[in-house]
């Protein structure tokens, strides 16, 4: 159990500092996030209006899905700086640009998923949707659904966005095998195992000093 103990909150620290620090930068982009809808929504048109219909099929781009697309692409550039600044800083990086469509390609995952959950919470037919609640009238902002639809769709589909840009955006473009000498593993023990007992304390190094030549 102490071991156990031990390996979550002492060996793993870092990703749990990591982690904190991933939602940190989420929630500011979730504002990022609201304050571009809010501002979109009293700039574009009704939400639940139709944008443009989508070519051979009987389905429409409805207003609500070019304003989160808007936000969204401005989320995830807020987002990807500061991650890469500060979440998965690292002594190496690629370029800008490099780094950053891995990012906005696991975004577009996290995306699409969330339009389609968008979808179900806004369209009336849903048997999800907001607007059946007499809550939803889109009275007041803390009353319309597209917010409150916004928020919920962001939150379900952020783990999706930790897990695969930890794994992926900011470990493997670094050059991982361009340069395997320089390769420092983003999940690394806080202390050498071999260096601690089974409650976390460090001990001292008991190994042999060599025998210097001569000696």
């Amino acid at each position: 159990m102490k071991r156990a103990a031990h390996y979550v909150f002492v060996r793993q620290r870092h990703n749990w500092l990591q982690f904190l620090r991933f939602g940190l930068v989420g929630g500011s982009g979730v504002l990022v996030n609201l304050i571009v809808t809010v501002i979109c929504k009293k700039l574009l048109p009704p939400y639940l209006s139709i944008a443009f219909p989508l070519p051979v099929t009987d389905f429409n781009v409805r207003w609500y899905h070019v304003i989160t697309t808007i936000a969204f692409l401005v989320a995830n550039t807020w987002n990807f700086q500061l991650n890469r600044s500060w979440t998965f800083k690292s002594g190496k990086h690629a370029s800008w640009w490099r780094e950053f469509f891995p990012f906005l390609a696991v975004g577009m995952v996290a995306y699409v998923v969330g339009q389609v959950l968008l979808t179900l919470l806004l369209k009336d037919t849903s048997p999800v949707s907001l607007h059946q609640f007499p809550f939803f009238d889109d009275s007041t902002g803390l009353r319309t659904a597209l917010y409150w639809a916004t928020l919920i769709q962001i939150v379900l589909t952020m783990p999706i966005n930790y897990v695969v840009n930890k794994v992926w955006t900011f470990r493997a473009v670094r050059g991982r095998k361009k340069h395997p000498e320089h390769d420092l593993p983003m999940v690394a023990a806080a202390v050498a195992p071999e260096l601690v007992d089974e409650d976390g304390n460090e001990l001292q190094d008991r190994r042999r000093p060599e025998t210097p030549p001569g000696g």
